[in-house]
């Protein structure tokens, strides 16, 4: 194209001279200057096209083109190497240094993701671990009397509550309650003598039998409950009534007979009269096993509608006897209860009205007869920190060392000294004689063992005082001294009131 230029122009330069002689001849010199200045623009023009194809057949040189497949042979291994590395999980040092940390990234990803299952899988569970010890020196028993000296006992307690999926608008759950200790206390020697309240030291626990050394742990509880909220195809988040349905091996006392200001032998008061209604415990009318549980079911009421005020209805069946212990289905335990909590004043409080029917207890003659009773349970907060309480049981039917018991209390927040982690209680007991108990005479045993038998005619009721501070050291840890006073034991005129002093560590989590 180069070599046409010149051809052009002078074709071009023969029609301008053809033009002007036809014409007028114009001036030579302007003619040739003209023609330079055509020459001049075809001459650049030639130039930048000689340019270009020397840049263009450099570009198609064959080292440049080798260049170029050599460059995209190493492409194409990169490409293949991230491939093969990507097919394969492992994270190697001989991989490239993208695919490695893209695998990083991926599994850290993945190590968060299935810890976030692991965290979705245990919303909801609670587990609980205390451990309980006591010590306690008593002043007052008779010489004879057998472990009359002090005694050191501890109680270990695991819990775990795991709740279910939702069946629908259903929620249901499971707990288990596993106890292990050693010691029984001063609890056989005040029964030996005869007393009422045969159990100072309701922490005191040993599923060994008869050996101390053989202690074990057990499962103390292990219970279903559901919950189904009311009205039955409702609208869940609106509902203010529900029915719950538990069974399985209980403590009756969690469902029955509640109190918050004496409950929990733990941290409140140690004797069992305080922690329960002391006919159903002390008196033994539940009928439960050595361990003190049984299996039952319970069912129940709840009504929310004016909440923070609230009632409930609950009825349960356990078994009894030789029932408590599954060794064979005797007739159960049937108790009926109707609670509340109530503001008076602005400060909440528990009511609870109970009654029960056991068709198979012992009379005093140790024959099997069918007992009832009914109760009251009660705790008040009266201030911001002082809480009232009281319970009472009555015996309706059955011949039973005493038929009526009533206990009265008050816990006292520390917040009052500057020690709000901090509580003093106070309690007070009397235990009233039955009749037929006055009518057949008291007995006990020194020892235990026949040897110091011993009789008396009851009179009065027995009685009882406890105070406790608990004081608290850290979030886990507290300890409380306790002092305990009984006098009038087993109703018996003659008796020499029993002092107890006791220190309680509590180790919780």
């Amino acid at each position: 194209m180069a070599q046409l230029l010149p051809v052009k122009a002078l074709v071009l330069a023969s029609a301008v001279l053809f033009a002007h002689g036809a014409n007028a001849a114009p001036a030579d010199a302007e003619l040739l200057k003209l023609i330079r200045q055509l020459n001049e623009r075809l001459e650049r023009l030639e130039q930048r096209n000689t340019e270009l194809e020397t840049k263009l057949n450099a570009a198609l040189a064959p080292d440049a083109r080798q260049d170029n497949d050599k460059r995209l042979q190493v492409l194409e291994q990169v490409q293949s190497k991230i491939d093969r590395s990507l097919d394969n999980d492992d994270i190697s040092q001989y991989e490239p240094e993208i695919t490695a940390r893209l695998k990083a990234v991926e599994k850290d990803a993945l190590d968060m993701r299935k810890a976030a299952k692991k965290i979705d899988a245990l919303e909801g569970v609670s587990a609980g671990l205390g451990l309980t010890t006591v010590l306690q020196t008593p002043s007052g028993l008779p010489q004879g009397t057998r472990e009359a000296g002090s005694q050191l006992n501890y109680r270990a307690d695991a819990t775990v509550l795991v709740p279910l999926e939702h069946v629908g608008d259903i929620d249901h759950k499971i707990f288990a309650h596993f106890r292990m200790g050693q010691g029984l206390g001063l609890n056989r020697p005040l029964s030996n003598l005869g007393a009422f309240a045969s159990a100072p030291n309701a922490v005191a626990f040993r599923a060994s039998g008869a050996n101390p050394d053989d202690s074990v742990a057990i499962l103390g509880e292990a219970w279903y409950q559901a919950r189904i909220p009311l009205p039955f195809g409702g609208f869940k988040p609106r509902s203010r009534e529900s029915l719950e349905f538990s069974f399985g091996k209980m403590d009756l006392f969690g469902f029955f007979d509640q109190n918050a200001g004496a409950g929990d032998e733990t941290r409140q008061f140690l004797n069992s009269v305080f922690v329960h209604n002391p006919l159903l415990d002390a008196g033994r009318e539940i009928g439960v096993d050595a361990n003190g549980f049984q299996p039952g079911f319970v069912a129940s009421y709840l009504n929310v509608r004016a909440k923070p005020e609230t009632w409930r209805l609950s009825l349960g069946a356990f078994g009894s006897g030789k029932g408590a212990n599954y060794q064979r289905v005797a007739s159960p335990l049937l108790i009926a209860q109707a609670e509340t909590t109530q503001r008076l004043g602005g400060l909440a409080g528990n009511y609870r009205f109970y009654t029960w029917r056991n068709a198979q207890r012992n009379e005093l003659d140790g024959s099997l007869a069918a007992h009832s009773g009914w109760g009251v349970s009660a705790d008040q907060r009266i201030g911001d920190g002082l809480t009232a309480f009281g319970r009472y049981g009555q015996m309706l039917r059955g011949k039973v060392p005493f038929d009526r018991a009533l206990t009265l209390g008050a816990e006292l927040n520390g917040s009052y000294w500057n020690r709000g982690a901090d509580a003093l209680g106070v309690a007070l007991a009397r235990l009233r004689a039955s009749n037929d108990y006055r009518a057949t005479g008291g007995s006990g045993d020194l020892v235990g063992d026949g040897s110091g038998v011993f009789t008396f005619t009851p009179a009065g009721s027995e009685r009882l005082l406890e105070i406790y501070y608990r004081y608290r050291l850290s979030k886990q840890f507290e300890i409380s001294p306790d002092f305990q006073y009984l006098w009038n034991m087993g109703s018996n005129p003659s008796s020499h009131p029993v002092k107890v002093l006791g220190l309680r560590a509590q180790l919780s989590y």
